[in-house]
């Protein structure tokens, strides 16, 4: 095969590169926005940080966060705190472990340091939870228990159900009356952004809460009780309340945004509100809003020829309806990378520039 006449790329409009210069760079947005003439995750960073300055500056636009993975034991909740109380968020989509670690913090309490090459069996004898080099004392679950057994003591939903959203709407108003840490939670419930827990269940929050159940039904009597009897206690807790809240919410919008660090459930929740309200029009034959992300980036490890939705690409949410097009004006960004280096990074970056 014959080549045609070579072509020189700015002929074809091509976009050149330049290569990184640190003696020009003197803050962390000027720095991202060079990283944009880079290469590979590097300029992957940068075209986060322009969707998510351009997110930010749309007053139209309602940003659900959406948080997966150890990030507050990794140290990463002041980060999300930051993002509350300047108002860049209007509604949290989380895992019930990493708001339960992040109450740890909000009490005062610690996380600690750890050689993942230690032996797990001391570990469990001293009460040390290991998430791979940190651990999470079992006295500080103990602590949280208690925060939790007091909010749910002292408060009773209007209509005497709970949902992920109540509760931490309660914890977060208790959190700022202790007044002992930021958190996510505290800032939450002071700024007025729901919190949602899809898998509620899935944590130490949850096994708190049933275990609250477990006393309230049975009192004094608990302590001699069979594990069936023990086991029929069931909190008045209905999910259906959040996915209803949050698909108003969602409905509400002139345009959303959404931000995901990792992926797993609380990113397909949030991701499905378009097309829960697209089938129950069909459905249901009812005229509803069409709510679509116009805006998204995520920072995820995850590869998306595994399969799985934590790293399935945001044009494949396209075709499920949940994103508007890219021809239609919806603008895209997914960083490769461990969100403990990109998060500090990227949102020192866009801090900066806001206060610019």
């Amino acid at each position: 095969m014959i080549r045609k006449a070579l072509q020189d790329g700015k002929t074809d409009g091509l976009s050149p590169l330049e290569s990184l210069d640190l003696e020009k760079v003197d803050t962390f947005s000027g720095l991202l926005q060079a990283m944009g003439k880079t290469s590979f995750s590097g300029r992957k960073l940068s075209e986060a940080y322009e969707v998510l300055l351009e997110l930010a500056s749309d007053q139209e636009c309602r940003l659900v966060l959406t948080i997966s993975g150890a990030m507050t034991v990794a140290k990463q909740g002041t980060i999300i705190c930051d993002m509350i109380d300047r108002g860049m968020v209007s509604a949290i989509v989380a895992t019930g472990a990493l708001i339960a670690h992040g109450l740890t913090e909000s009490i005062g309490l610690t996380h600690y340091r750890m050689d993942p090459g230690h032996s797990d069996p001391e570990l469990y004898d001293k009460g040390y939870n290991r998430i791979y080099d940190t651990v999470e004392l079992e006295s500080n679950l103990n602590q949280v228990e208690g925060l939790v057994r007091s909010v749910l003591d002292k408060n009773t939903p209007e209509d005497g159900t709970w949902s992920s959203a109540r509760f931490c709407r309660a914890t977060g108003k208790a959190l700022a009356e202790l007044n002992e840490g930021r958190g996510i939670l505290r800032s939450s419930w002071e700024q007025n952004v729901p919190v949602f827990i899809p898998a509620f269940t899935d944590s130490e929050i949850g096994l708190d809460f049933s275990t609250w159940a477990m006393k309230h039904r049975l009192g004094d009597r608990a302590s001699t009780a069979t594990v069936e009897e023990l086991l029929e206690a069931v909190p008045n807790f209905n999910p259906f309340l959040d996915l209803q809240e949050y698909a108003r919410l969602a409905g509400a919008a002139p345009r959303l945004g959404i931000f995901t660090i990792g992926g797993g459930v609380p990113r397909n929740w949030a991701q499905q509100v378009a097309p829960y309200y697209e089938i129950a029009s069909d459905r249901l034959g009812a005229s509803l809003p069409q709510p679509r992300f116009h805006y998204g980036v995520r920072v995820c490890p995850e590869p998306a020829h595994l399969g799985g939705l934590s790293g399935c690409t945001y044009s494949e949410g396209v075709s499920w309806g949940k994103f508007v097009s890219p021809d239609d004006g919806g603008r895209y960004a997914e960083v490769p990378a461990d969100a403990t280096l990109v998060l500090p990074l990227l949102m020192k970056a866009v801090f900066e520039k806001l206060d610019a």
